[in-house]
């Protein structure tokens, strides 16, 4: 891997947890979830207009993937409502690969190596030390399961995307329209939870989701571009420093409290995941 390609990884790695902080220091975390996935739809649509419109069977794919990150954003917004930024992001980021490996290998026969099984136990110590943190420093107990559903809606639609980009033959416009139909079913299922209240926001606070949206499709091109320029394996393990970033900026920025157990947990996470996708 190039030294540029290198500081174009970890620019989206910062990027994601920047979107991810944005969303946590904002106001109502759905009404912020809802820009973002506005901000991709639209985006979203802007790359697809200029590709060849998706076959028949792709749509099943693109549906799926768009109602599994619905799942994923509502997740993760609930999980903000509950918790920190230094604490949920690592759970919900960190528990993603695991649930990714273990259900490769029982779903798709999939071979786990040993260094992905230390991965998975090192992921698996981390976030039980992360998520002890919760209950033992007076935090809300329900951003656990909360983060723990958003790393599995991650999970889930990764393997989704995967399954459909190759089917497409076009990842880029698959994306695209996963984004867009992500949109679609969003905004309804905010609607329904939350009322017309959830489209009540300052210009700021609009400007600052559609920021956020912007920030979150960048990173996620970064790296499908970085993959094209270095092995994928590296790529997505030097992409797991957003959480890294994340506890640095919930420390830092948002001045979160921090312990040497967060902190002992967050490095768990990060080498577990490093771990298995190398």
């Amino acid at each position: 891997m190039s030294f540029a390609v290198f500081l174009w990884v970890m620019a989206a790695a910062l990027l994601h947890a920047v979107w991810n902080a944005m969303i946590k220091t904002g106001g109502s975390k759905m009404t912020g979830m809802l820009m973002v996935a506005l901000g991709n739809g639209v985006l979203g649509l802007a790359v697809v207009a200029t590709r060849p419109f998706p076959s028949g069977e792709i749509w099943v794919w693109v549906i799926a993937s768009g109602f599994i990150r619905m799942i994923y954003l509502l997740f993760l917004g609930y999980a903000y409502e509950h918790g920190d930024l230094s604490r949920v992001y690592p759970i919900a980021r960190g528990a993603a690969p695991m649930f990714v490996l273990v259900a490769g290998s029982v779903l798709l026969a999939d071979v786990i190596r040993p260094t992905e099984m230390a991965g998975i136990l090192v992921l698996g110590a981390g976030i039980l030390l992360m998520a002890r943190g919760a209950f033992t420093n007076g935090e809300s107990r329900r951003l656990v399961p909360f983060a723990l559903g958003s790393a599995l809606a991650t999970a889930s639609y990764s393997i989704v995307d995967g399954i459909g980009a190759r089917l497409s033959g076009d990842p880029v416009a698959f994306v695209g329209w996963a984004l867009a139909m992500t949109a679609v079913f969003y905004l309804p299922a905010a609607l329904a939870l939350k009322g017309t209240r959830v489209l009540r926001a300052s210009r700021a606070a609009w400007v600052s989701g559609s920021l956020a949206g912007i920030a979150s499709y960048l990173a996620y091109t970064i790296v499908v571009w970085a993959m094209t320029k270095a092995p994928i394996a590296l790529v997505t393990a030097l992409r797991e420093t957003s959480i890294l970033f994340a506890v640095l900026i919930g420390w830092l920025v948002v001045s979160e409290r921090m312990d040497r157990g967060k902190a002992l947990a967050a490095m768990l996470i990060v080498g577990g995941a490093a771990l298995t996708r190398l």
